[in-house]
């Protein structure tokens, strides 16, 4: 769908397109734009004055605002949407979000308009009750002056809206209310004003004519109501992700020269050494070059205790180094970190629909047209066969319908639940990118996995050292250890590791395919493979069963001679999840089937697969192939969920109905993801298909209460009961109901902040 860049006239608020309009003017910076000519006019002889009353969003110059129910409505700056009438909301969410405008103002003509509306409240239902407080000419004039300003100032933004619809051909909540409210206010301003005007169905026994400025100041004021709670839920539903910006700290130590600085966050850059001390935030993601430490990555993704983080382990930006000494190279900064990344991404979801949506969009067409043609025949029947004044009952039945009938509840029933849903899952390390994606996790039957990274750590430790006669384990680790500090393959570095502070290697060689070779403590030592061996002439047959033991558990296995003779084995394996079997055995609990695809050996991956109790297992494949196999698993009636975290795995990840991106991964499997496993734990599989379901099952709640509530309210307020029980419904009480309509639609959805994961 093509997007539509507007903004908003500042002076009649009207939607209006740059590209199309003639009406421009350039003040303090800024061009505006404008409907017509008579509204540039205005601003151009006083700037100031529409300017400075328009609540302004706390966000940079040039934001682009978008609607959470319309994504493709865009412009710069706040504004409402001109197909729902909701607020606009910044594409980017930040650490500070400042004061919420559009709250502030809604909150403040809501307070003022509900000074003014109770007194007319009052004055109105004493008369009915039989406590006349003023004569009945003074108590009307007495309305009309205060339900004035609470109709065309506090009621200001409906009218916009309103009209904005009928004018885009999108009618909504604010063409009904507008309506609503509107008829009742003109019909009492002239009824007050010309009574006579009016035929004789229309006065009461003592020939004056009912008005009901408080229908239509009360009717404001709930509304108001209503969209203060709605625009706080809302700001509620980023609360967990400002939470987690905010963990990022202003500042960040620079090590350069052996001297440290203190500088803004904002100049920090790739490359630089940044200190890190006990009790102090990570700035920003790196790698750790010096030290180690136990970092507090709870609140990024959901580990309850500390993780080491030592020489070459990378770290996270906003996670708390509770003790230690670290230095690291800062690698992501700024918009890059995991952090900007979890505020792009739910984002971005906030803006998305989810597939159920479409049928509350789909009632949202009809609904507002089929309304009115109720609200005219409650007219008709009321005017024709009402009691008298019958023109009044039938102002009144017909205002009652239009008032009722506001689809506020069936407009909150999807956003507002995946909103506080999204928020929920980014506290547990669960980042939804899709409304969708989270909507089929509940559906997901297959599971496709793939092994490097996702089942298992992705980073290569050593398994089990085998030392042969005249060698301990330690020693052979040292010596291999020793040889290998002068590689830089991936293998010798988790050997290095493991033997902490091996000795210095002299002669070093590094031998192309076959291993390495050097002198260690006086000793001539070789580690390679059996092709090594056999060119150095060493006899290594009696290690041939324990080397086909460790390979049989998907390790690799380097051979190791010393000084010309078979000093043992070193098994070095890519160790599977600690979580990884728990989590799968859940899933398969569940009824859900898992599939692994890998590019690795098939030796490998069978290991890998019999310790986790997998049993398909396709390997040695590329990325088209895992792409393939998805597409066909898709292809049979299945619904897919994927699993990955390297570039090999986006096509897949893309093509799967559910794609599950480790966050630990490459950028590109994030981006091909519906859902990002902060942390790398798949145990967010489970909490990613618990929130699924508790957020369809709340969505479902609060559609079936939408639903059934217009069903009973809109033919009670057009006067079905009136014939047997004699009840109809005043304007006021309508819009009562209308509003713990949408109440109980948004508590409900905020119950989704509580739940179990």
């Amino acid at each position: 769908m093509d997007e539509q860049v507007t903004t908003i006239d500042p002076v009649c608020g009207m939607t209006v397109d740059p590209a199309t309009t003639p009406h421009h003017f350039a003040h303090g910076g800024t061009t505006y734009h404008f409907c017509a000519a008579g509204c540039r006019t205005k601003f151009a002889a006083d700037p100031a004055k529409y300017l400075n009353p328009q609540p302004q969003a706390e966000a940079p110059a040039g934001t682009v605002f978008t609607c959470p129910m319309d994504p493709q409505i865009r412009q710069i700056g706040p504004g409402a949407c001109p197909i729902c009438g909701m607020a606009l909301e910044p594409m980017e969410l930040t650490a500070d979000a400042g004061p919420n405008a559009e709250l502030e103002d809604m909150t403040r003509r809501f307070r003022i308009g509900l000074a003014l509306a109770l007194p007319v409240f009052v004055l109105e239902m004493s008369a009915h009750v039989g406590l006349m407080l003023l004569p009945m000419a003074i108590s009307a004039w007495l309305q009309a002056a205060l339900a004035t300003p609470v109709v065309l100032w506090a009621g200001r933004p409906f009218f916009v809206r309103g009209w904005s619809s009928v004018r885009s051909g999108h009618l909504n909540m604010f063409t009904l209310i507008a309506l609503g409210t509107g008829t009742a206010y003109l019909y009492s301003l002239v009824a007050l004003l010309a009574p006579g005007a009016f035929p004789p169905g229309f006065a009461m026994g003592d020939g004056t004519v009912p008005v009901y400025f408080e229908a239509a100041a009360v009717i404001i004021v709930l509304v108001l109501l209503g969209q203060v709670l709605e625009l706080r839920a809302r700001a509620q539903t980023g609360g967990a992700i400002r939470a987690l910006l905010k963990l990022a700290p202003a500042t960040a130590i620079r090590v350069r020269g052996g001297v440290d600085r203190e500088i803004p966050i904002e100049q920090v850059r790739i490359g630089n050494l940044l200190r890190v001390r006990p009790g102090d935030a990570v700035p920003v993601d790196g790698v750790v070059t010096e030290g180690q430490g136990s970092l507090d990555q709870s609140m990024v993704t959901g580990e309850w205790a500390p993780v080491a983080r030592r020489v070459g382990d990378r770290v996270i930006g906003g996670t708390v180094n509770r003790d230690g000494m670290l230095v690291m190279r800062a690698e992501k900064v700024g918009s890059e970190t995991m952090l900007a990344r979890i505020a792009a991404l739910v984002a971005q979801a906030q803006r998305s629909r989810a597939p159920i949506q479409r049928l509350a969009d789909a009632v949202a067409g009809w609904f507002v047209p089929i309304v009115l043609s109720v609200a005219v025949l409650a007219f008709i029947a009321w005017a024709v066969w009402g009691p008298q004044p019958a023109l009044s009952y039938a102002l009144i039945a017909a205002v009652s319908v239009v008032i009722i009938a506001c689809p506020c509840a069936l407009g909150l029933a999807t956003p507002m639940s995946i909103g506080v849903a999204l928020g929920r899952g980014a506290g547990m390390g669960v980042l939804v990118r899709s409304a969708e994606a989270l909507e089929r996790m509940a559906q997901v039957d297959t599971l496709v996995v793939d092994k490097t990274g996702t089942l298992t750590e992705g980073r290569p430790v050593v398994a089990a050292v085998v030392p042969t006669a005249g060698f301990t384990e330690a020693a052979l680790l040292s010596l291999a250890a020793g040889v290998e500090r002068g590689s830089a393959h991936p293998l010798a570095a988790a050997i290095v590791a493991a033997a902490g502070d091996p000795p210095p290697v002299a002669d070093f060689q590094a031998l192309d395919g076959r291993g390495v070779r050097g002198t260690v403590a006086g000793r001539a030592v070789a580690l390679g493979n059996a092709a090594l061996m056999a060119e150095l002439g060493v006899d290594v047959s009696g290690l041939a069963e324990a080397a086909a033991r460790r390979r049989a558990d998907g390790a690799i296995v380097l051979l190791a001679a010393v000084d010309g003779v078979a000093a043992g084995l070193i098994a070095v394996a890519d160790p599977v999840r600690k979580e990884a079997g728990a989590a799968l055995a859940a899933l398969r609990a569940d009824g859900v089937d898992v599939v692994m695809l890998t590019g690795d050996h098939q030796a490998t991956a069978a290991a890998v697969a019999t310790q986790l109790g997998i049993k398909t297992v396709q390997a040695g494949l590329l990325p088209a192939d895992k792409h393939r196999i998805v597409a066909g698993l898709r292809a049979a009636g299945h619904v897919v969920a994927m699993a990955g975290d390297g570039v090999n795995d986006a096509p897949a990840l893309a093509a799967a109905d559910v794609g599950l991106a480790m966050g630990t991964g490459s950028g590109i499997a994030l981006e091909s993801a519906g859902i990002t496993l902060v942390g790398g734990d798949l145990a967010g599989i489970v909490r990613a298909r618990a929130l699924s379901r508790a957020t369809m099952r709340n969505i479902r709640q609060n559609l079936a209460f939408a639903f059934a509530y217009n069903m009973v309210g809109v033919p009670v307020a057009a006067g079905v009961l009136y014939p047997l029980f004699g009840l109809s419904l005043r304007p006021e009480m309508a819009a009562l109901a209308m509003s713990l309509s949408s109440v109980s639609v948004i508590a409900n959805a905020l119950r989704l902040r509580a739940i179990r994961l």
